[in-house]
């Protein structure tokens, strides 16, 4: 039998959706500089779906170093991996830098967070050795953990007696095999946009021996008093065992980063094979990321803007009768009820008529008869963006209990 026939009649859960939904509802172009507002097939829209959270992306002084990096290195150097021939001072500097942002005793940069994380978890364990993980983890740590040749057990989401239920099984497990732990958590869940309990995890090392591993992806530079992420938000920082975060949210770039005791994170510089054998970061993005990181720490104005934003955007739609679950975070939800279809029509209405541009989010990532709206607010997003977006979501909400959205003329894109 021919490998590829099957692609011919089964695209996945998404893919059978791509003749309708490609270029629209899937695979959307939007076009012109990053920011609150960009352009969607013609139209100015206000755009809720790019984590430029501090609004880094388009700041003329990143604009600029960006381009005097690129003009004066190229995209090309250096040109190797870190271990052979891609070491530079300034990814030496950058991940000096992190680490002490973060306070940890190292860190170390790699090329991408999803790689990034998943190529971590798979070094950080042997077979015989459990990963308990939280049940609602981002794909890149659920691909990592589908690497780990032994046991793995996924606690129920956010939940401390499952996490303490699946600990009990764990040791009796390594009691066994003379392996250790390791508990993996998320310090934002990038959907539902609450925080992991970190605070509630660590406590349960004083009846459990584990390590802790957090992807703080969406709380790195949101959250905390310096923006150092969930870990300083909850007072448990130095608890957090193996820290990591990704360039591609808050410092609107490329790359990642892990951080913790100096022994791990060299073991992870010598084990990591996702960076042992790919080509290191270019420089241009490392220079980048060292601006980014120099104005997360020390323009605390942009922090401050997003949480207005933030805390305007949510209490306008709680006010509104819309149901935002149990955000705590700048990720902003938008639970509705509704079939597939009723998603479709009702985010075409939204874009077509109000020019709201967000996610959308669907079964089966969410239950049927769910739709989730999820909204990224960012410090240049304006008072009239959001007022703008409340009256919209007061709209459709109305209309979709009202049935509208099962009407045919909401059929074609």
């Amino acid at each position: 039998m021919d490998i590829f026939n099957k692609f011919r009649t089964d695209r996945g859960p998404l893919g059978k959706y791509a003749d309708k939904a490609e270029g629209y509802f899937i695979f959307p172009e939007l076009e012109g500089p990053l920011g609150n507002r960009m352009r969607f097939r013609g139209q100015e829209m206000i755009v809720w779906s790019v984590n430029n959270y501090l609004g880094l992306a388009e700041h003329p002084e990143v604009r600029q170093i960006d381009k005097d990096a690129a003009g004066e290195w190229g995209m090309a150097y250096p040109m190797g991996a870190r271990m052979m021939s891609g070491q530079t001072a300034w990814h030496t500097e950058l991940e000096r830098q992190l680490a002490e942002f973060v306070g940890k005793e190292s860190a170390y940069v790699v090329n991408f967070g999803y790689q990034g994380i998943m190529s971590a978890v798979e070094a950080l364990v042997n077979r015989h050795d459990v990963i308990v993980y939280d049940s609602e983890s981002h794909a890149c740590i659920v691909d990592g953990v589908r690497l780990h040749m032994g046991k793995r057990f996924a606690f129920d989401h956010n939940d401390i007696e499952s996490l303490e239920r699946n600990l009990i099984r764990a040791e009796k497990l390594t009691a066994k095999t003379g392996g250790g732990i390791l508990v993996i958590s998320e310090g934002v869940f990038g959907m539902r946009g609450d925080q992991g309990k970190l605070k509630e995890i660590v406590a349960l090392k004083q009846k459990y021996a584990f390590r802790l591993l957090v992807d703080d992806a969406h709380g790195f530079g949101t959250l905390g008093v310096t923006g150092a992420g969930a870990g300083e938000e909850q007072g448990i920082q130095d608890e957090i065992d193996v820290y990591f975060s990704t360039f591609a949210k808050s410092m609107a770039s490329i790359g990642a980063f892990l951080a913790g005791e100096k022994d791990v994170i060299q073991f992870l510089q010598y084990n990591m094979r996702s960076q042992m054998f790919a080509k290191s970061l270019p420089l241009p993005i490392v220079i980048g990321n060292l601006k980014r990181l120099e104005l997360l720490k020390t323009r605390p104005e942009l922090k401050e803007n997003l949480w207005k934003n933030v805390r305007a955007l949510q209490s306008g739609l709680k006010e509104r009768g819309l149901n935002i679950g149990a955000t705590n975070s700048c990720v902003t939800p938008v639970y509705m009820h509704g079939s597939v279809e009723e998603a479709t029509h009702l985010v075409r209405d939204l874009r077509e008529q109000y020019k709201i541009f967000c996610s959308i989010v669907i079964y089966p990532v969410i239950p049927k008869g769910m739709i989730l709206l999820r909204l990224i607010p960012t410090a240049v997003h304006t008072m009239d963006d959001i007022e703008q977006t409340l009256h919209a979501f007061e709209t459709i909400s109305e209309k979709l209990s009202r049935g509208v959205y099962k009407e045919a003329e909401f059929a074609e894109v």
